[in-house]
């Protein structure tokens, strides 16, 4: 008999502020003679996750109960075990807890999601989250820097790093390089997700599902190199073996040279990953994977405006270019656990387990703010007209972030009276850490540069700013319940209970702040099928951020956690969905509290951080896919009126704009197949932008943009094997533009579009 001990790796991370882990979780006393009772009887499988933290003991207990039932694991019967009505196998690409709300597919749904393939991402030549955001027009970017880690704006809102980003179902940090090569798709769940998730911001979740073991053989190999020089070779595998094909693999290996457009600024990134599976018995299921990645680049800081005029839209302008820029590492490595028990026809229960571990050296000369010396004045939040800046050397060492998880959940459905339930019910515990050391960051800047003569400066590697270090731990209880009053009428009714303790300190041991705070988010939704084809719905949900004042002596309320700042959203939509074709409209508005600095903040005990006010986002979504003949269409667009409202601090804001969010959104990919030539095809893609601000008074406002990106695509076989061949050209209009324009640390970014960029690849069999 075979038995599998199973307890997740614990890596480790990188640093903003940190996060301390709390206690371990201790498992009960049957869950211990659980363990005990199944080393006496089994042998380890060489497959093993050596725990090298306390943290995931409980898993490995819970597990180990569990399998300790599960007999006899080696007589698991077919691919898919079943029990009763019951199927027992791995989650399609969105399904997993956490991300959906019952075991519906998406398009049967009372939200608004999308979900990015594979197919689709390498079609486009992604290799970050930000490639991927031409495919849904909610979605745009909010600070993507070459070399830096994504930020993403859905529906108008910049999503949290560290609260609104998923990995299979389960929270992790984004602050890190995330590789696209082993992820089967990218979701996004758009709008308030407070049932989703404890604490978030209120735009949605993007959620990365892993590439899992399939019933057929994988054997696949990519090769792709582009006009700046530099390749990518990429290679997956998977099948399964052993008696009736019990176990299944996949194993991803990924490793690229990077060129781009930008001077100083190429770089190097691998990824090995792989995922198992085990039908463990007729109605068991376990899941096991790892992958380990690291990025080594230089980052390229944005630009900014020139007193009050935008720059020219140079893409080949790197301000981080001193002979002592160094290129920043990003290294993660990411464990997860899930299995899945039958216990009848209409019941089961799973357990998912995560671990995450990211380590990070960052290195920066960036601009920020000029002195006019003619004048006497400072520009705080832009370059000097001239173009003149202030550069700062920017190290931060040894940043290490940790994040953890684990979630037990039971789902079925069952019927009361007339009313027939889909319910889930479940519990899920996080730790976050963020941990460094002293920062070189120092005032005053190195030296005065400017934007079209960059003269090297002096380094100033003083590590004497001190870090601040984290400690997020949260358990949150959730239950959902689909009714189904009539064959065509639901409710989708949730609720979500969240319990933080939060802590951040200094190293130097300044300015500590901890505090503790519960809330409860519900979920409401009312659906009518009109057919077999067509959803119609409409919801009202919550979202919740947690915020503490500064532990700082300019604030009157130093260390004090405000109220729980909840995000309020209503949401009708229309669903049709057949074999060939695919629409949706959606309109919403969202109602998110803000807080900000009242007083002059520059002596102790000179103003209170408080509530201020709110943002409110009010938009339409429209999408369509549709295939007709030798065409495919797929479009999205949102249109968006999104202002500040009630703000006392600085009321002058009050009805303008937010910075860097576009009105409107195109976009759209159209497939043409060539009859005459099968298997050739020729993909493009527009994108679309409207304008947006720069400044926060809606003073400066950026031009809209369009870019038109294509891809020629010829499949065919070779020894009998499938071959795909495909030549890419992005922005082939070369065209000169300002893609984003965020205003983040009280200051104005400008980062331009790439160039026209053309790249040529070849997908095998074997």
């Amino acid at each position: 008999m075979i038995s599998t001990w199973l307890c997740l790796t614990q890596p480790h991370s990188r640093a903003h502020p940190g996060r301390a882990l709390g206690p371990a979780w201790s498992p009960s006393r049957p869950a211990i003679d659980a363990i005990h009772t199944l080393m006496a009887h089994t042998t380890p499988h060489p497959f093993l996750f050596a725990a090298h933290t306390r943290a995931f003991t409980p898993a490995c207990a819970m597990l180990a109960a569990c399998l300790g039932g599960a007999s006899p694991w080696a007589q698991a019967q077919s691919a898919e075990a079943t029990l009763g009505t019951v199927t027992v196998k791995p989650a399609d690409p969105g399904s997993f807890p956490g991300i959906t709300l019952s075991d519906d597919p998406a398009e049967r749904t009372p939200a608004s999601t999308q979900i990015i393939t594979a197919a689709e991402l390498t079609h486009a030549g992604a290799r970050r989250l930000s490639d991927a955001l031409s495919f849904d027009a909610s979605a745009s970017d909010a600070y993507n820097a070459i070399g830096y880690w994504d930020h993403v704006t859905l529906r108008g809102f910049v999503i949290d790093q560290n609260q609104n980003h998923r990995r299979d179902g389960l929270p992790i940090s984004a602050e890190t390089s995330i590789p696209l090569e082993n992820k089967a798709s990218i979701d996004i769940w758009k709008g308030t997700s407070g049932i989703q998730t404890g604490t978030s911001s209120p735009g949605g979740l993007v959620n990365y599902t892993v590439k899992r073991p399939t019933a057929a053989n994988v054997r696949t190999v990519r090769v792709e190199t582009g006009g700046h020089g530099g390749g990518l070779a990429h290679v997956d595998l998977g099948g399964r073996f052993g008696k009736d094909r019990a176990v299944g693999y996949r194993l991803n290996i990924a490793t690229e040279t990077i060129r781009n457009h930008v001077p100083s600024a190429d770089g190097q990134r691998t990824l090995a990953a792989l995922a198992l599976d085990w039908r463990l018995a007729r109605d068991s299921l376990l899941e096991v994977e790892a992958e380990q990645s690291q990025r080594r680049q230089p980052s390229v800081p944005g630009l900014s405006l020139q007193g009050t005029q935008l720059p020219a839209p140079n893409p080949f302008t790197n301000i981080n270019s001193q002979p002592w820029s160094q290129a920043g590492v990003m290294k993660g490595t990411t464990g997860s656990m899930r299995f899945e028990q039958a216990l009848n026809a209409d019941w089961r229960w799973g357990i998912q387990a995560s671990s995450q571990h990211l380590k990070t050296d960052d290195f920066l000369a960036y601009p920020y703010g000029c002195y006019e010396a003619t004048s006497g004045r400072y520009f705080a939040d832009r370059y000097c007209p001239n173009g003149d800046f202030d550069l700062y050397d920017f190290r931060s060492l040894a940043e290490t972030r940790h994040t953890q998880a684990i979630q037990l959940h039971v789902k079925g459905q069952t019927r009361w009276g007339n009313v027939a339930h889909q319910l889930t019910v479940g519990t899920l515990r996080q730790r976050q850490t963020d941990d460094g050391q002293a920062q070189a960051d120092n005032n005053p800047a190195v030296g005065t540069g400017n934007l079209h003569a960059l003269p090297s400066l002096p380094a100033d590697p003083t590590f004497t700013d001190p870090y601040t270090q984290r400690s997020d731990r949260s358990t949150e209880w959730f239950a959902h319940d689909r009714m189904a009053w009539t064959d065509r009428f639901s409710t989708w009714v949730g609720l979500r209970h969240s319990q933080l303790n939060r802590s951040s300190v200094r190293t130097d041991g300044t300015r500590a702040t901890a505090y503790r705070q519960g809330f409860t988010s519900p979920w409401l939704a009312l659906a009518w099928e009109w057919n077999a084809a067509t959803l119609a719905y409409a919801s009202v949900g919550q979202g919740v951020e947690s915020f503490v004042a500064p532990g700082r002596s300019r604030y009157t309320n130093a260390g004090q956690a405000l109220p729980p700042l909840k995000s309020r959203q209503w949401e009708m939509g229309l669903k049709h969905h057949t074999h060939t074709t695919a629409h949706g409209i959606t309109l919403f508005q969202i109602t998110r509290p803000r807080a900000g600095d009242a007083g002059t903040c520059d002596v102790a005990s000179s103003c209170t951080f408080q509530m201020d006010g709110d943002d409110q986002h009010k938009g339409l979504e429209l999408s369509t896919q549709q295939a007709i003949g030798a065409w495919s269409l797929r479009v999205s667009t949102m249109f968006l009126q999104a202002h500040r409202r009630h703000s006392t601090i600085n009321p002058q804001l009050n009805r303008h704009k937010p910075t860097n969010v576009p009105q409107r959104v195109l976009r759209v990919t159209a497939n043409h197949a060539f009859p005459s030539l099968p298997g050739l095809s020729l993909q493009t893609r527009l994108s679309h932008e409207g304008p947006r601000s720069v400044v926060p008074d809606g003073s400066i406002a950026l031009p809209a943009w369009t870019t038109i990106d294509s891809t020629l695509s010829y499949h065919t076989t070779l020894a009998k094997a499938p071959v795909a061949w495909y030549l890419g050209v992005d922005n082939m209009a070369n065209k000169r533009y300002f893609k984003e324009s965020p205003y983040q640390y009280s200051h104005v970014y400008l980062f331009p579009g790439s160039p026209r960029t053309w790249r040529i690849g070849l997908e095998a069999g074997f």
